[in-house]
């Protein structure tokens, strides 16, 4: 689809603000979780929650940060955050999440629902590369005292591994990675342990739509389910109590071949009818996506893999240069598209591309 401009239109006094879960945004951009940050800069997450609370852009802590959620919301100030959640087959886990996420000042709880178990991803598999396995990604476990207390289960180091060079470097590297000395992790195999009981616990696949009573029965903040694409799955999620409705295919990495989030949107926004938020995220990498997406139902947007870059290229001043720069070109492609509220994008008529 394509943006058709309006001449002559006066857009002096262009607004871009917008109240979303009882906040006020400087903009309809929300920033995506995105897992493992040290991958891409030793400021990891921490890096991202500076730069959003500079920008006011609210940030979404990763069920798979690198940096827990305390350390990440003592940087944040008043800007608004959200904590996404990876079902934990162990329900006192769960609690123990919500529990936290409030205690954080979260403004949300971001259920991501396509992901009960992972995908087959070819890359991941080329590589033969797991983050986790290296005790990488789990910062919001490693400070966690419900996972803390079920590694004591004297199963968990009952097998013992094959000793080779890789199997050395990979302990050694959990070791680094892990609270405490390097030498202390090494004697009592704990980060062995931690990363072998996260793999045990990390998802659930029988959950059913019955099961979102348990997080309303355990959390009063807004729930938000990430990953609907089919207009029938909005429905339903409504019908349970939803809070809001997120459109994502989890950026294409968990079904190949499954439709785009943005072929999703549309149907899925006329099954909301306005009841509740509708957020979105895959693709968006210009203030034009942006626009797009509002124009065809979409309430706010989420960033990804732009500011995963971002932070690899300059840590949190990148980000916030992204953020800025996203929310700079979001707001030109306003003006010069003759519109002046986020209420009169939604009114706009993309063309189709032919």
């Amino acid at each position: 689809l394509r943006i058709v401009p309006r001449m002559l239109c006066d857009v002096s006094d262009c607004n871009i603000e917008t109240q979303l879960f009882g906040n006020t945004l400087p903009a309809p951009i929300f920033t995506c979780p995105v897992g493992v940050l040290e991958l891409a800069h030793p400021a990891a997450d921490l890096g991202v929650a500076e730069a959003c609370a500079s920008v006011g852009v609210p940030m979404t802590f990763s069920n798979q940060a690198s940096v827990c959620m305390e350390d990440c919301s003592a940087r944040m100030g008043d800007t608004p955050r959200w904590f996404q959640l990876y079902w934990s087959a162990n329900d006192d886990l769960v609690k123990s999440f919500l529990r936290r996420a409030e205690n954080c000042g979260c403004r949300a709880i971001v259920v991501t629902l396509d992901t009960t178990m992972l995908g087959w991803r070819y890359r991941d598999l080329d590589l033969t590369h797991l983050p986790f396995l290296g005790a990488k990604g789990l910062g919001q476990y490693v400070t966690h005292p419900v996972f803390q207390s079920l590694l004591d289960d004297p199963e968990l180091l009952a097998e013992k591994p094959n000793i080779t060079p890789q199997a050395v470097a990979l302990l050694a590297t959990m070791c680094r990675r892990y609270p405490g000395s390097f030498w202390d992790n090494l004697k009592t195999k704990r980060p062995l342990a931690a990363v072998r009981k996260f793999i045990q616990i990390y998802t659930r696949c029988n959950l059913t739509w019955e099961n979102i009573a348990f997080l309303r029965d355990n959390t009063n903040l807004p729930i938000v389910l990430k990953g609907i694409l089919h207009p029938d799955d909005a429905r339903k999620a409504l019908d349970h109590g939803a809070n809001g409705i997120y459109v994502s295919n989890h950026g294409g990495r968990q079904v190949d071949g499954a439709i785009g989030s943005f072929e999703a949107l549309q149907n899925v926004v006329k099954a909301v009818d306005g009841k509740v938020p509708v957020l979105f995220d895959s693709g968006i990498r210009t203030g034009a996506d942006i626009f797009k997406a509002l124009a065809v139902g979409a309430d706010a947007v989420g960033i990804g893999r732009p500011y995963a870059y971002a932070l690899a290229l300059a840590g949190a001043a990148g980000v916030k240069e992204l953020l800025e720069n996203m929310i700079a070109d979001f707001q030109l492609t306003m003006c010069l598209s003759g519109v002046k509220s986020l209420t009169e994008i939604k009114g706009i008529q993309l063309a189709p591309q032919v």
